[in-house]
């Protein structure tokens, strides 16, 4: 008995394995054992932490340190160090130890967090990073600057992901939030008192930058990809998350910033592996799958789901969801106008350290701040007149960010020397066409922005290019006439005008002063068409007067509750239980005003208003009594229709649904509008109302929705104009050609594949026969018979007779 047990425990010594599994079954029987596997891991460690680089015992080691992190729940109180011993071993000698001894203690506090064994992060203790903490995330972010390996690399960053998004699965776990984000904004401010060396001259700022310390530039890398990815991923979405990123805007570092900066343009560049999902599955290889393998229901079912995918990452490719800006991010900013302050700042300073690429995104992200929030950094605007020369590299861009940057509170003084320098050097007999469409066009967007920034002069001159040959001038041209016909016509000479414009000036109608705030939104935009639609509704199924009261008032919850559909918004659980409070108000009257006169005005107002409205139908306003007829024939109809929407808006809770069928219905109006001729002005809402339906396709961003919020973001091809035939690229043309295959069928003869049971094409034998005769006669083969010899045909004759023997008999 004592041989066999001896025999059994050096078994179990070398095979952990199976001691593991064992120990699983009965930790208190295998206690020794387990203790015998512990001490021994115990002093390999110690001379690890004495020698980190000796590589004879570390696959050893490594076994130890995998059989103890599967095993360590069983015995905890012996296993209590072994999570903060692990990270010490990888955060004070991790340059030393060996590749695959790396992998593994990652892999080992991995396995301890999957166990319960170590939190994600101390939320209750320090924040401060030590030695002694055994937590994941506190471990796991310092390794990712010091990784080589891009395996490891990518597996420590994957698991962060995980872990976190796990984290906020169900409901925001903000105290995890709170310590990670305090976390990666100190990895950001750790590099922030280095040099800016710029992307200038880069061998020198390498040099130069080394005392400030590769490592900072590296971490700082990394902690704004997690925040990037997070944030794409919609676990953070908080305005922590973006005063992360903002700091990282002015890091010492170039690269940071840049992806700092993409973040906010909505234009990263860098692809990783999440975007390779967004490509679709692959139609011809799970059809090629279908014809070679057994054709089932299933296959057929997952063949019709792939199409479905396809068709709706085609869609979203197309309405060009992928390249928005990001528009939350914007919104969120902390402090918005010290935050373009300092962003002129660092471009000013260091405007000889940066690129030109780098400089045009600065000034990208600080026009479209300034453009969102209405910002005056004043400074901008003398500072980028120096690149608004036509020969200037990607001046399209930096035109592009002059037009985003104006807004209605931009003072014109301000604009107007940057306007009279567009003119003059691109508006020029001396240049191209195109050069003319791109400065009109730049002009048109800074005054749509800021009209009285325009001078009368200069106008003048401009408007005349639309007698010019070319298509693009005469049509930026016009859109510039267009535009102050219907914002400021008062500055155009009187043949220039227009009818409307000309009938508004002699009914009195001015246009604002600088500074002059709009009249305030009394109620949606379009309001009564719907109330007109649900109107109709209840004609066309006869339920006005059918139904009682209480039946109208269940059939209006049914179809407010169907609204809601497809619309969840995300609650706390906290909300879902008791929080509204029913009151009873069937006895009482639910009194608004103090005083009784209201009742008494709003009666009289009411009886002038019919008043007026029966007036203006009988008299026609052509002598000076019908003037004032039409005026109060206006003011009722106004009056009337402020009734009409403001009882719909306070009676009935507008779902989602009813904006989208809101939209629609607007865009019905303006398109019979445009048809039914109502001007330039017609066609432009509706050219507006378009666009923003495209570019909320497939979104719920209510901020995508407002006109401004649309309005204040340009692309080059808008400052371009139409081009007679531009260069398509190489993406463009493949595009092209695929779009021309759908639907046709493939190159090639047919003949033949219709009439057989199994489609094949005509074989060599066939296409012989139907050869033309004279093309038989220019052939090799006959001219060789005709040239052989007396011999040769013997031999050919000789063979055919022994052929013909071997195939009758």
């Amino acid at each position: 008995m004592d041989r066999a047990k001896k025999s059994r425990g050096a078994l179990l010594i070398n095979n952990l394995p199976q001691l593991q599994n064992l120990i699983k079954r009965d930790p208190a029987g295998y206690r020794e054992e387990f203790l015998q596997q512990w001490n021994h891991y115990d002093s390999i460690r110690c001379l690890y932490e004495a020698k980190p680089d000796d590589s004879e015992g570390a696959d050893r080691f490594r076994e130890l340190v995998t059989f103890i992190s599967q095993v360590c729940q069983c015995y905890k109180e012996e296993t209590k160090d072994f999570p903060a011993q692990i990270t010490s071993l990888l955060l004070e000698h991790y340059s030393t130890l060996t590749p695959e001894l790396r992998k593994t203690l990652v892999q080992s506090l991995v396995l301890l967090r999957n166990k319960d064994v170590i939190t994600s992060i101390d939320v209750n203790g320090s924040l401060r990073l030590s030695h002694t903490d055994a937590s994941l995330l506190k471990t796991l972010f310092p390794l990712l600057p010091r990784t080589p390996s891009t395996t490891l690399r990518s597996y420590i960053r994957s698991t962060i992901l995980s872990d976190i998004k796990t984290a906020n699965a169900r409901t925001k776990n903000h105290k995890l939030n709170k310590a990670v984000q305090v976390m990666l904004f100190g990895m950001v401010e750790r590099g922030m008192d280095a040099e800016v060396m710029g992307d200038k001259g880069k061998v020198r700022g390498q040099v130069k930058g080394e005392k400030a310390g590769k490592g900072a530039g590296d971490e700082a890398m990394w902690a704004v990809a997690m925040v990037k990815e997070l944030w794409k991923k919609n676990v953070w979405n908080d305005a922590k998350t973006v005063s992360i990123v903002t700091l990282g805007c002015f890091h010492p570092v170039t690269k940071v910033q840049n992806a700092c900066l993409h973040f906010f343009l909505g234009s990263d560049d860098d692809k990783d592996e999440s975007e390779e999902e967004d490509e679709g599955p692959d139609l011809r290889k799970l059809a090629h799958q279908r014809q070679i393998n057994k054709k089932t229901k299933g296959t057929e079912a997952q063949l019709t789901r792939a199409k479905k995918k396809a068709k709706k990452v085609r869609l979203a490719k197309e309405s060009g969801l992928a390249a928005t800006p990001n528009f939350p991010a914007l919104q969120l900013l902390h402090d918005p106008q010290n935050f373009g302050e300092k962003l002129y700042d660092l471009l000013h300073r260091f405007d000889r350290r940066f690129s030109l690429d780098h400089k045009i995104l600065i000034m990208q992200l600080l026009s479209r701040v300034m453009g969102v929030h209405k910002l005056c950094v004043l400074s901008f605007y003398p500072y980028i007149t120096k690149y608004l020369t036509y020969h200037q590299m990607r001046v399209t861009s930096i035109l592009v960010c002059l037009a985003q940057s104006c807004h209605d509170l931009t003072p014109p003084d301000v604009l107007t020397p940057v306007i009279r320098k567009v003119a003059h050097e691109f508006v020029t007999p001396g240049v191209a066409a195109e050069v003319v469409s791109a400065g009109l066009n730049s002009i048109r967007e800074v005054s749509r922005r800021q009209p009285w920034c325009m001078e009368e002069d200069l106008l003048g001159d401009l408007i005349e290019y639309r007698k010019s040959k070319d298509k693009g001038v005469v049509t930026a041209a016009r859109s510039l006439l267009a535009l102050f016909r219907e914002v400021n016509p008062a500055i155009l000479k009187k043949r220039e005008r227009g009818k409307f414009a000309t009938m508004d000036l002699a009914g009195g109608k001015v246009a604002g002063t600088y500074g002059q705030s709009e009249k305030p939104a009394i109620t949606v935009e379009g309001l009564q068409l719907l109330e007109d639609h649900f109107e109709q509704l209840r004609t066309e199924m006869g339920d006005v007067g059918g139904n009682g009261v209480g039946e109208d008032e269940e059939e209006d919850e049914d179809a407010e509750d169907a609204g809601w559909e497809g619309w969840d918004v995300e609650s706390d659980s906290s909300d879902d239980g008791a929080g509204w409070i029913s009151v009873s108000s069937e006895d009482e009257d639910l009194v608004i005003s103090d005083s009784d006169d209201d009742e008494e005005t709003k009666a009289k107002n009411r009886l002038k208003a019919a008043k007026g409205k029966g007036k203006a139908k009988e008299v026609a306003p052509s002598s000076e009594a019908g003037d004032e007829d039409a005026m109060m024939a206006d003011d009722a109809t106004s009056t009337v229709e402020y009734d009409r929407v403001s009882s719909l808006a306070t009676t009935k809770i507008l779902t989602p649904a009813d904006f989208a069928l809101l939209n629609d219905l607007r865009l019905k109006q303006a398109a019979k509008l445009a048809e039914s001729g109502g001007g330039s002005a017609a066609k432009r809402k509706l050219a507006e109302l378009q666009s923003i339906k495209k570019s909320n396709h497939g979104s719920n961003n209510p901020d995508a929705a407002d006109p401004n919020a649309e309005s204040a973001f340009l692309t080059e091809g808008d400052l371009l104009g139409p081009r007679k035939k531009a260069r398509a690229t190489y993406e463009e043309r493949i595009a092209s050609i695929q779009e021309g295959r759908e639907g046709r069928g493939t190159f090639g003869s047919k003949k033949g594949k219709k009439q057989k049971e199994n489609p094949s094409s005509s074989t060599n034998r066939e296409k012989k026969r139907n050869k033309p005769l004279m093309m038989v006669l220019g052939s090799q083969g006959v001219k060789s018979k005709k040239q052989a010899s007396l011999r040769d045909k013997q031999k050919r004759l000789r063979k055919h007779i022994d052929l013909a023997k071997k195939t009758h008999h």
